[in-house]
């Protein structure tokens, strides 16, 4: 968690001093609901997709750091040859399946992601991360109940962390505990502390062993968290006091775990803290250093990836 913080941090500071173009929605503040996913699923045979808040889910299931720098940086050697940028993390060798950037698109994308899995007859598990702005989309509600009718190994995630842009969940839904619209299509809700990352872990758990067997329902997850910057960097974020961010601060993912390892009698010591923060540091300076390394895109691999071979053995194909 302390490296998705640092790293967002920096990646904050890099694109005010204009070495970062486009959008770059920073991830501060909900890291505990990133590592707590990663950390309950199966790498090798689950799936992620995500929303375009996405360079800490990209750093959670593996991606190097110095790999999503350069992608924000706009490099050949980023996750996406730096076609993507922030909002497009792609990593499929690592089952990240994005990144997307529009609110609530990538909801059945992962439905069919998980279709395939039945289809195949394989037992993945595909997680799919959505803000508080999407669950009002059809696509959200569609993919619910299409998820449920077919019993697809799904857990819907709302990253709930109170504002869709500038506009607070209780003036934008008529209810606004999301997990409560999981009864609407007959499948399991619930909610969870998202600033707790052992909460998210063994919520996600759950769910997982709920919906991965076959015959299974999808899950609905609401992770109560909190963004301490604005929408993206280009919000002041002056819809809400400064007040509020301090008290939500009092709840900070990284304090959180830290009591929650002294409550167990695990006290880390200030040297052990000294070496992670070092540790840490080292791996962003080093990814910022790579990035800034790192040639840009030859004009003409715009036309590359446009089209997939015939003989891409990615492709499905019904026997």
């Amino acid at each position: 968690m302390l490296l998705l913080r640092r790293f967002e941090e920096t990646a904050g500071r890099v694109y005010t001093e204009g070495k970062i173009g486009g959008f770059c929605h920073l991830y501060i503040g909900q890291e505990a609901v990133a590592i707590g996913v990663r950390r309950a699923l199966d790498g090798e045979r689950d799936y992620l997709v995500n929303a375009y808040r996405d360079h800490g889910h990209a750093l959670a299931w593996g991606t190097p750091p110095g790999v999503v720098m350069a992608e924000l940086y706009g490099k050949a050697t980023g996750a996406v040859k730096g076609k993507g940028g922030s909002m497009h993390l792609f990593d499929a060798a690592r089952h990240n399946y994005g990144g997307h950037g529009i609110v609530g698109a990538q909801i059945p994308l992962a439905v069919g992601v998980a279709f395939s899995q039945r289809y195949q007859k394989k037992d993945g598990v595909v997680v799919v991360l959505f803000g508080d702005a999407a669950v009002n989309n059809g696509a959200f509600h569609e993919s619910l109940n299409m998820a449920a009718v077919w019993k697809l190994p799904v857990v819907f995630i709302c990253e709930n962390n109170r504002y869709g842009m500038g506009t607070s969940i209780e003036r934008s839904s008529a209810v606004a505990e999301v997990w409560r619209r999981a009864s609407a299509y007959d499948v399991r809700g619930e909610a969870v502390d998202g600033m707790d990352v052992l909460a998210v872990r063994d919520a996600v758990a759950r769910a997982a062993a709920e919906c991965r067997p076959e015959g299974g329902k999808p899950v609905l997850l609401e992770a109560r968290t909190y963004r301490y910057r604005g929408h993206s960097m280009a919000d002041p974020a002056t819809y809400r006091t400064r007040e509020e961010v301090e008290q939500q601060k009092r709840h900070d993912p990284l304090e959180v775990l830290l009591e929650r390892l002294r409550a167990a009698g695990g006290d880390p010591s200030a040297q052990e803290l000294e070496r992670i923060e070092a540790d840490v540091a080292r791996a962003v300076e080093e990814a910022v250093r790579f990035a800034e390394e790192s040639p840009d895109p030859a004009p003409e691999s715009i036309w590359d990836d446009v089209y997939a071979s015939k003989d891409d053995p990615a492709i499905v194909r019904d026997p």
